[in-house]
């Protein structure tokens, strides 16, 4: 189980204690990079927090009210209809994953995304006992699937039994197409197989006309989109995510899947109250559309900004997001190599960084020595269940004049490093 985004965190926490001054790319909290929540969405959750019933258990699977309120926003959409039934709350979509993962079969497996999110990959990883089954994203066709490889191994390995599919796409800021999804919902139709969306990042899309939800095109085939708060409002230390759960009705094992799910929710009685109770309130608010265009305005921006910097470094291949707020940064084939280093002037933090880049991949190398010498803690791809050799970088430095600066700092770093 590797959770490489917050692994890097421990390296860099060494570093400060040996006087390294740490600028963290790291982990997708915008709050923690600046961004403050809107006054607005703070005065609602302030009335809750103000009502006793905002202290009471809610129903195993979630406050009703918001629940049925999420159904009728899903309902609107057109597509795949719902009840507040199918949607079922979770302490945080790591909650949701491991349930998600921990209660299928044993010897059923979910095909998954290359790159991928480290949480999904690992949770399937964990549950089967093998390597996670992965099909490739593109990065010479904009990070997006390979509909040819995701088919050949669903065809000739029975144990797949669900796609995995993460739109828009963390660490890559890719969003995926209607027609391109339609292909996808038609695999699991001709397979007999269901579908799990992470859908974290469904609001950050930086062109409406390129927004499509999975209920909008999956049909009848059996599935479940994740959602949460965390990245939206922002408010990461919610914890609140939630399934939206499609068609269970029309597949007798799925159904009982998802009652699994629940039954293992109610041994811990419900997810937190408060979280769940705001949604209805801010969501209904005609602010909270405004909130979402502006965000979106703001990370287009900053994704042509970094876009710019990034694609005149020789060396590198860069794909410019759509969505989320991250960035995959490709080094090109045959570019790294494990003899290449940057000048770090403490002669301690070197001798710690020639210790700890003993016998690892490329691109971790390359990532640690950006720590130490440049300050600059990002998270190498390979982290991300993935054999291309990179890093992802965050769009959530609220300081312009930091944010430019980091960058050019780490086009600097690249250009010093593959010049070794």
């Amino acid at each position: 189980m590797k959770y490489e985004i917050r692994e890097i965190v421990e390296i860099a926490k060494k570093l400060t204690a040996m006087g390294v001054n740490i600028t963290f790319e790291n982990i997708g909290d915008p709050i923690a990079k600046g961004e403050i929540l809107p006054a607005w969405i703070k005065e609602k959750i302030l009335e809750l927090a103000g009502q006793n019933s905002s202290y009471c258990y809610v129903d195993t699977q979630g406050e009703p009210a918001t629940r049925d309120f999420l159904a009728e926003i899903i309902n609107n959409r057109g597509g795949c209809r719902v009840t507040g039934d199918d949607i079922i709350f979770f302490n945080g979509l790591g909650d949701a994953v491991a349930k998600i993962f921990g209660f299928l079969k044993r010897e059923a497996r979910v095909i998954g995304p290359t790159p991928a999110y480290s949480t999904l990959s690992s949770a399937e990883a964990s549950h089967s006992g093998y390597e996670h089954l992965t099909y490739q994203l593109d990065p010479d066709n904009n990070w997006m699937p390979d509909i040819e490889d995701l088919e050949n191994k669903i065809k000739y390995n029975p144990t797949i039994a669900g796609i995995l599919l993460i739109n828009p796409d963390n660490p890559t800021g890719a969003v995926y197409p209607e027609p391109l999804l339609k292909k996808i919902v038609s695999l699991a139709e001709k397979y007999d197989l269901f579908i799990v969306c992470d859908e974290t990042y469904a609001h950050i899309v930086y062109d409406d006309k390129d927004k499509t939800h999975l209920s909008q095109v999956i049909n009848g085939v059996p599935g479940m989109s994740l959602r949460s708060i965390s990245k939206e409002y922002p408010w990461p230390g919610a914890r609140c995510g939630w399934l939206e759960v499609f068609n269970k009705e029309k597949d007798p094992e799925f159904k009982r899947y998802v009652r699994s799910l629940v039954d293992a929710k109610r041994l811990e009685v419900c997810s937190t109250s408060l979280p769940q109770m705001s949604i209805p309130p801010v969501y209904s608010d005609s602010r909270y559309m405004e909130h979402l265009t502006r965000r979106n305005v703001m990370f287009a921006q900053r994704a042509q900004e970094a876009y710019d910097i990034f694609s005149r470094t020789p060396g590198i291949k860069v794909v410019q997001p759509k969505g989320a707020f991250y960035m995959t940064i490709l080094f090109e084939e045959g570019v790294l190599n494990n003899s290449q280093s940057l000048p770090i002037r403490d002669g301690t933090v070197k001798q710690f960084i020639e210790e700890i880049t003993q016998n690892v991949l490329p691109d971790k190398r390359f990532i640690y020595y950006l720590l130490a010498a440049r300050g600059i803690c990002a998270v190498p791809l390979t982290g991300f269940c993935s054999d291309l050799e990179g890093f992802r970088i965050t769009l959530l430095e609220t300081d312009d004049e930091k944010r430019r600066r980091t960058w050019d700092n780490l086009v600097e770093g690249i250009a010093a490093y593959i010049a070794v």
